[in-house]
């Protein structure tokens, strides 16, 4: 894709947003500055960790690593507006794009019943030779089949139990950060926020290792970068599937 074509804004008439991804920090490199100007909207965004990042520092054991990024996720939520925060404990490195993932997905997307459903690119790469993670591939994938699951009573119907009912009403599933992304948002009144949201997953960074790494000047390559497409500052990108028939 010419990285010089205009991205299109995104449609910001909803209420209510799911964001799904691997691990704590996903939403964090790219997409929190789109989440706290949302938020500061009055619109309520729900994050689901598939897994808690438990294998994401090799100097500190799974059991302990799942408590503190689970903890440094649910305050870099804080930091941009969520309260809601859902660990679905699956685990960190080998998630699959199961039958059984997509049952799950599709249980909170009928709990929370979102109007879009955010995730990270699951695309092969990130638009040049270097490959995505393959967590973040497999649940971009069960995401956007659990959306079309939930909606069909038919599929997962032991779930419908207790007052709980299929939900159909996701219009759209957002991947930020996709290499084939033609939408954005403008996040240059919430950019600070996204950086101190991301800076908050301190022992994450510190556990890989990046002493003289900048959260802010990393961000700030990709938000201007779209930001130039969509005619703003900074601006968070995303490919967007329609939900509906025949788009």
């Amino acid at each position: 894709m010419d990285e010089l074509m205009p991205l299109t804004p995104v449609d910001e008439s909803w209420q209510t947003a799911l964001c799904v991804v691997a691990h704590p920090d996903d939403l964090e490199f790219g997409a929190a500055a789109a989440v706290a100007r949302w938020t500061a909207q009055g619109k309520r965004v729900v994050y689901c960790m598939v897994t808690s990042g438990e294998a994401g520092i090799d100097g500190m054991h799974p059991d302990q690593c799942r408590t503190v990024r689970e903890a440094e996720q649910i305050e870099s939520g804080r930091i941009v507006g969520v309260d809601e925060v859902i660990f679905l404990g699956e685990p960190d490195g080998i998630v699959e794009a199961t039958v059984a993932l997509r049952s799950r997905i599709a249980r909170v997307v009928r709990e929370v019943r979102p109007d879009i459903v955010i995730t990270n690119n699951f695309r092969e790469t990130w638009g040049g030779r270097n490959l995505n993670q393959a967590d973040h591939i497999a649940v971009g994938a069960a995401s956007v089949d659990a959306v079309r699951d939930a909606g069909n009573r038919w599929i997962f119907s032991d779930q419908l139990v207790d007052g709980l009912e299929p939900w159909g009403g996701v219009r759209e599933v957002w991947a930020a950060g996709s290499p084939q992304a033609t939408y954005a948002v403008d996040t240059t009144d919430t950019f600070d926020a996204g950086v101190a949201s991301l800076e908050a997953h301190r022992a994450y960074i510190d556990g890989l290792g990046w002493e003289d790494w900048d959260a802010e000047e990393f961000l700030a390559g990709g938000a201007r970068q779209a930001g130039s497409r969509l005619g703003v500052r900074y601006a968070t990108a995303f490919e967007v599937f329609p939900m509906g028939w025949g788009e």
